[in-house]
């Protein structure tokens, strides 16, 4: 019995130490600070830092995709990862000019900062990060207008960061996945150019509809490429969660490869 009472209390005990070392959640902004230290010294050593965007998305898709989208690839990413955690997503990016308004700056909602700006955000953030004992600070960009910016802001923090074991991690094969790997299974399928579109289109309507179709007004997809001046460019018509699917599982898996590549040498 004595022996029996032994082994139960050490598989309690392992089990207690394995729930403390894991927290319940990767987004840091649901954990308290006690819980993110003890993660980080667990090994959970990589930060994900995920960029969105506020902008318009077309007459059917709300302001937030960019948001949303970024934030559900990180989550799903640092679980495969299995050493990382995902910070607050960065919603206010660079969008277009404001006097006079450019780009997407031309439609009610849309939120823009500075280039300069941003790029100091993303800098200071991945300090503090690795201040508090993070090793690999990942950029996540949901958005290609400035996927140049978050590229100079890693550069930066590898120069200052040189000798020693912390590094930024500009991923631009997520993007890639996004904007060409995922076109490429949308043609491979039959869809047009046309219809797959560069913005609010097939593929955009498509991975929104696969991740929160509460975003979707699904009413307006037929309509929502008949207007020209209407911030669509593509045709959402045949949108489905099954097409957004697609992407959804092939952003994740180059995504997880490729950080895993630029981690695995140090």
């Amino acid at each position: 019995m004595k022996r029996i009472a032994a082994m139960l209390t050490t598989l309690v005990l392992s089990a207690s130490a394995a729930f403390a070392a894991d927290p319940p959640t990767v987004y840091m902004g649901e954990l308290t600070w006690t819980e993110v230290r003890d993660a980080i010294h667990a090994g959970k050593t990589t930060v994900i830092i995920p960029i969105g965007g506020t902008e318009q998305n077309g007459p059917h898709m709300a302001l937030d995709k960019h948001n949303l989208r970024v934030r559900f690839f990180s989550g799903r990413v640092a679980a495969a990862l299995g050493n990382a955690l995902v910070a607050p997503v960065l919603a206010y990016t660079p969008e277009g000019s404001i006097n006079p308004p450019t780009g997407h700056m031309r439609f009610p909602g849309t939120i823009t900062i500075p280039d300069a700006t941003f790029e100091e955000i993303l800098v200071s953030t991945a300090r503090g990060y690795r201040s508090q004992g993070f090793r690999d600070v990942v950029f996540l960009g949901d958005h290609g207008g400035y996927q140049k910016q978050i590229r100079k802001a890693a550069e930066k923090l590898n120069r200052e960061w040189g000798g020693t074991p912390a590094r930024a991690h500009a991923v631009g094969e997520y993007y890639e996945a996004v904007s060409k790997e995922y076109v490429a299974a949308l043609k491979a399928r039959g869809f047009s150019e046309e219809e797959i579109g560069l913005h609010a289109g097939l593929a955009d309507t498509s991975l929104m509809l696969a991740i929160d179709p509460s975003l979707v007004r699904t009413d307006r997809l037929k309509s929502a490429a008949q207007d020209k001046g209407n911030g669509v460019n593509g045709d959402p018509a045949q949108s489905s969660s099954s097409l957004g699917k697609i992407g959804v599982d092939l952003i994740v898996k180059r995504t997880v490869e490729a950080i895993k590549r630029e981690t695995a040498h140090q």
